[in-house]
């Protein structure tokens, strides 16, 4: 991995996966190990429309967020290095995941269903999980492992320190 004289990777390094992974989480402690800034991409896209995720949805649909996530995703990669943190269904979208995959390093968390729908239920803040049953989501999850497959490293986790997630990533990353 090419990096600056600080040790720090040259380009972004972006976290894939389901909803309720640990992207966020994981992406805060591993930007502050890299001393790099931490972005959720939700938080970017909320910030840049001056409206909730849900109120997107609500407003132009799954399309119109979609949109609005691929061109968060452009201005980032376009930017200075960092740790993104991407929504569940940002690497599904085969122009977005090419974009990351060429334009950063793309890591896949991936826990076990059981640990995702636990999380899940205990949240209120993702529109494609509100009001789907446990087989929905678990169809939901299957039919986007085989995008999140296209990343460059998968990180089994589980409900672990984060941190010990982090020092693997960062093992992993050389």
């Amino acid at each position: 991995m090419a990096g600056n004289d600080a040790g720090q990777p040259g380009r972004s390094i972006s976290l894939v996966g389901f909803m309720g992974a640990g992207k966020s989480k994981i992406g805060r402690l591993l930007a502050d190990r890299l001393e790099l800034p931490f972005v959720d991409i939700d938080q970017a896209i909320e910030t840049a429309r001056g409206m909730s995720v849900a109120a997107i949805f609500a407003a132009q649909g799954e399309a119109g967020f979609r949109a609005a996530e691929r061109q968060a995703i452009a201005d980032l990669l376009d930017g200075e290095p960092s740790v993104i943190a991407l929504g569940g269904g940002a690497f599904v979208d085969p122009d977005s995941r090419a974009r990351l995959n060429a334009r950063s390093i793309t890591v896949w968390l991936d826990p076990p269903f059981e640990i995702l729908l636990s999380r899940l239920a205990r949240s209120t803040a993702r529109p494609l999980a509100a009001g789907r049953s446990e087989s929905e989501l678990r169809a939901l999850w299957q039919d986007r492992r085989t995008s999140y497959a296209e990343a460059q490293v998968r990180i089994v986790t589980s409900d672990g320190d984060p941190q010990g997630f982090v020092d693997e990533i960062v093992a992993r990353l050389g």
